[in-house]
């Protein structure tokens, strides 16, 4: 009776998911698997609009749906190319018909090349809905897919007689809010998201983003209620909503506009030279808009939502893909203790034609032979993979702010920096030296000696790649997140992949799970990262905001491990790193990444030896992770199963304010004993006063121990668990 009863639910609830159009003669819905989660669906006077239910409260108010467009052309039926007929500005907003609804339903168990787990479920319920614009004569579909953590929805434009080219004048999909609630927001900008993130009510958004306004023109540009994804909300009565997107391939990036006064979030997406959004032709289709939803912040942690939105690995043979550790040349020349450039002359002839035995050196250039070494033998002392050099080609006395178009030629290096024997010199201690390219955002000439840069990097050994996009984009007038420059980035990926090359892209488009397509983009900055430690400081909390934000779309290189804080000690810079170290140890687990770098010098590792230990020994692969507490912007703490052994790792981090932890380790294994490593703040720690004061003790732990671990204010806690 009892396996009737259940294949009778089955059959019930499959005819819900299935059939939901038999319930109601006009809103169409579809279910999480779980069935907490609820999209509703209409066509309101021929508007689309749509709202999201979580357990049985509306998280998502009626919001509509379309685009704006500019032109839209047609082939026209029976006609050929050359005989386009126009249909004329029309929009994509209104005078719709539902004509179909397509239900389906998807459970399959993925394996990533590397992430926070050797395994993630794809599960969903999706409901595909056609939408026919009778007086264009053309049709579009919106199609969901909802998951138990949250939903993704985007636009499909299937080839049709009158629609074949578009351009987009805006995307106006809305995302209409409860109420006036919390957020977690940085402000609207076509070029960067390197800023520290506010928490403020929506209301607040205006007069805050106000009083911060740079002269930075891609700000201005926005309302003052511009904000950027991936954007972290949470109602008054505790439940958490991400807006962000998956997929973004061929589209411009989505930033979003509030109406404070209807509280209603609009996608403003970003212009390209001549200010419009988008030139499209079908069959073609939008990133996924997606929206997380939960009642507890850990699970917005666990959820994959990004990555599953997108399409299974393209890359048939990924053997060559592997997680890195690397230290590098770069935290001295942040810091000012060195130079990027070779000379302070600057060269008047072309690159690779340039004589520099006749121009001054200016005895601070960092990427010259012995100091290389110096990082070489280092890291090879102690485990590490690669050592990243920046400054080694020349190019670097005039590369910023002079809008050039061959600034760079990614091959000819500066006469110090002998390439060939530096890299017998790696190879000879297992080491690989990591590729720089600073393309100066002219994206034009990077394309234009990305084969030659690529080809050397094979002949020489080089597997990855840190490319940089610092200025503003050339072709001038473009911005570092329109198309044109999204089609750039992924251009380089792939053509990457070709060569067996993984990238780490900096000052990119911020990720949206393209590293599951791609798994070779193993990392990307876009956004506040430790440089900004020399640069005056970041506060506290801030590594407890990325990883419910900016990490949803995919790992950040944050390059952490800083040990000495006063950087007034070894370079001429009064700034200090607002962190401890245990609090730094702590990043190499909180903020996941396949690319983690050891970023200070060998030098002040050298000092704290025993801290440094927990660095050499935590991995970048991980089999299983658990997220046992977490509070956005003040707290977070994680424990990750080794891909590769039955070791685990934990690492807490805190915002200014001091945080006891209780810590079960109930996930170890039963019946087994292990030996933990517990690296914590000592008594007097303080991100400001003491920041280098810690204490490492080991003890046998089980199962059944319970840990108690006290991180002082901007500090944190790091352990290393390992069976005996």
């Amino acid at each position: 009776m009892m396996k009737n009863m259940n294949r009778l639910s089955f059959l019930l609830l499959l005819f819900a998911l299935m059939t939901p159009s038999a319930l109601s003669a006009e809103v169409q819905s579809v279910y999480s698997p779980n069935h907490d989660l609820c999209v509703n669906f209409d066509v309101n006077g021929g508007v689309p609009v749509y709202n999201v239910m979580f357990k049985g409260k509306q998280v998502i108010k009626d919001s509509r749906l379309g685009l704006d467009l500019i032109s839209a052309k047609g082939s026209g039926k029976g006609t050929n190319f050359n005989n386009k007929v126009s249909i004329g500005q029309n929009s994509l907003m209104d005078g719709f018909t539902l004509t179909a609804v397509n239900y389906s339903s998807f459970d399959e168990t993925w394996r990533p090349v590397w992430g926070e787990e050797s395994e993630i479920r794809n599960h969903y319920n999706e409901m595909a809905v056609t939408l026919n614009q009778q007086e264009m004569g053309r049709y579009i579909i919106v199609r969901f897919r909802v998951y138990d953590d949250g939903l993704g929805f985007r636009y499909e434009f299937p080839l049709q007689d009158n629609l074949t080219y578009f351009v987009i004048k805006e995307e106006r999909t809305q995302f209409a809010m409860p109420g006036d609630i919390t957020a977690w927001w940085i402000g609207g900008d076509y070029d960067t998201q390197e800023y520290e993130y506010t928490r403020s009510r929506l209301s607040e958004i205006r007069g805050i983003f106000h009083s911060r306004i740079t002269d930075n023109e891609s700000q201005q540009q926005f309302s003052e209620t511009g904000v950027q994804t991936s954007l972290l909300l949470k109602t008054d009565d505790g439940i958490y909503l991400n807006l962000h997107e998956a997929q973004l391939v061929d589209y411009p990036c989505m930033h979003l506009n509030l109406d404070d006064k209807n509280m209603v979030f609009e996608s403003w997406l970003t212009p390209d030279a001549q200010g419009r959004k988008g030139y499209m032709q079908t069959p073609c289709s939008t990133p996924w808009r997606t929206i997380m939803v939960v009642d507890d912040a850990r699970d917005m942690l666990a959820s994959r939502l990004i990555l599953n939105l997108n399409e299974p690995c393209k890359i048939e043979d990924t053997s060559w893909i592997k997680p890195v550790k690397y230290m590098g040349v770069w935290w001295e020349l942040i810091a000012g203790k060195s130079t990027w450039h070779y000379t302070d002359e600057v060269p008047s002839v072309k690159l690779g034609e340039t004589d520099y035995s006749h121009l001054k050196p200016n005895g601070k250039h960092g990427a010259n032979n012995e100091n290389v070494k110096r990082y070489i033998d280092f890291a090879a002392d102690n485990g590490f993979d690669q050592v990243l050099v920046e400054g080694w080609n020349q190019g670097w006395e005039d590369w910023y702010g002079n809008s050039k178009d061959y600034v760079f030629d990614f091959v000819t290096p500066y006469p110090d920096f002998d390439i060939q024997m530096l890299n017998d010199y790696a190879h000879s201690k297992g080491i690989r030296l990591m590729m720089h390219h600073e393309t100066s955002a002219s994206t034009r000439n990077y394309e234009r000696h990305l084969e030659e840069a690529y080809t050397l990097m094979n002949k020489l050994g080089y597997n990855s790649v840190k490319s940089g996009y610092v200025a503003d984009i050339l072709p001038r007038g473009e911005n570092h997140y329109s198309q044109w420059i999204i089609n750039h980035y992924q251009y380089c990926v792939e053509q990457a992949a070709k060569h067996h090359i993984m990238v780490n892209a900096h000052e990119a488009v911020r990720p949206t799970g393209l590293c599951r397509t791609w798994p070779n983009l193993i990392g990307n900055e876009s956004a506040r990262g430790t440089e900004y430690q020399a640069f005056g400081g970041t506060t506290p909390g801030h590594t407890a905001i990325l990883p419910f934000t900016r990490l949803q779309g995919g790992p950040m290189d944050y390059t952490p491990g800083i040990f000495e804080m006063d950087l007034s000690k070894f370079a001429p810079n009064e700034s200090k790193c607002l962190s401890t170290i245990c609090g730094q140890l702590a990043l190499y687990v909180t903020l996941y990444s396949p690319l983690q770098m050891a970023a200070d010098l060998p030098e002040n590792y050298a000092r704290f030896m025993d801290a440094f230990q927990f660095i050499k020994d935590v991995p970048v692969d991980w089999q299983r992770s658990m997220y046992l507490e977490a509070s956005p912007m003040e707290y977070i703490t994680i424990a990750r199963k080794d891909k590769n052994s039955d070791a685990w790792y934990l690492g807490g981090v805190t915002d200014t304010k001091p945080h006891d932890s209780v810590i079960k380790l109930d996930f170890l294994d039963k019946d087994r004993k292990y030996e933990a490593t517990i690296y914590v703040d000592g008594k007097a720690a303080d991100y400001k006063t003491n920041p280098q004061a810690y204490t490492i003790t080991k003890k046998t732990v089980t199962n059944k121990t319970t840990l108690k671990l006290h991180s002082a204010p901007g500090g944190g806690f790091a352990v290393s668990i390992k069976p005996l």
